[in-house]
């Protein structure tokens, strides 16, 4: 382990934990404000190789990416605003989740998942809610409609998809259909077989949810982005991720993706949350 994670982690009591996306915007007025930098238009091959060579791709580094432990600058905008803050991020694929947003005095909001158990602290407010791992769970403390399986897998690098669709080359992409006219699409890099880009269609063509990988790094598992961008265009929200000295493939203990009630806090059912 780094030692700014290590002294990172040091700081937070041993239940704390993180929230993300919205709630953090009520509790971070004083958070320095991140110019965002004008964005180099993508350039992507006319060619690609067959769609399922790449997707067995996929299935490799579904099998090779395990686990991450890292600390990440985040810089987050919205209709509500604009906000960076440091994180601490732990994933456990398939379905571990612990995340720390830090701040000079220590943790202010939690979330950690393990299983079918959510938890999530706001530790200003003295408020701790306990519900079940879900979708609908999930959106409650981010906006953003992904699960904790496939949140983890985006934080890892990877597009949240099964490599064992069926896919079919669309272009420079790969795209299979889902339910009811829905698409899923994955553009990889113009030279290796590493997704640079995922992005869920719905049936008029227009853009749900997309993440883009880039800043790869060479590590023991293979190459690694340094930064993954997360947007929902419809609800004009962007999440980007620049994580610092990524450690991967470590052990870590199943107990720090479950968390406790504090003393002397107040409980809460996770469907109470934003009430």
């Amino acid at each position: 382990m780094t030692s700014a994670l290590r002294n990172a982690i040091g700081v937070l009591p041993a239940v704390f934990g993180y929230l993300i996306f919205t709630a953090i915007l009520a509790v971070l007025p004083g958070c320095a404000l991140l110019t965002r930098q004008a964005q180099q238009p993508e350039v992507f091959p006319e060619e690609r190789r067959p769609a399922q060579e790449l997707a067995q791709s996929l299935i490799r580094r579904n099998s090779e990416l395990k686990s991450l432990r890292t600390l990440a600058g985040v810089y987050y905008s919205g209709t509500e605003g604009r906000q960076s803050f440091q994180e601490v991020v732990l994933v456990q694929r398939p379905d571990r989740l612990r995340l720390e947003t830090l701040s000079p005095l220590g943790a202010l909001l939690i979330l950690t998942a393990s299983g079918d158990e959510m938890a999530g602290f706001h530790t200003r407010e003295g408020i701790f809610y306990r519900g079940k791992s879900s979708i609908e769970n999930l959106y409650r403390f981010t906006q953003i409609p992904l699960g904790v399986g496939e949140l983890t897998a985006v934080l890892m690098g990877l597009p949240p998809v099964a490599g064992e669709a069926e896919w079919k080359n669309d272009g420079p992409s790969i795209v299979r259909d889902l339910v009811a006219g829905w698409k899923e699409s994955i553009t990889f890099h113009p030279s290796q077989p590493l997704p640079i880009r995922w992005q869920r269609l719905s049936p008029e063509g227009k853009v749900e949810m997309s993440a883009r990988f880039s800043d790869f790094t060479d590590t023991p598992a293979g190459p690694f982005p340094l930064k993954i961008i997360l947007e929902a265009p419809m609800q004009q929200r962007r999440l980007e991720i620049t994580y610092k000295e990524p450690e991967l493939n470590v052990d870590l203990a199943s107990a720090l993706f479950v968390q406790q009630k504090p003393e002397n806090a107040r409980e809460a059912p996770l469907d109470s949350l934003g009430e």
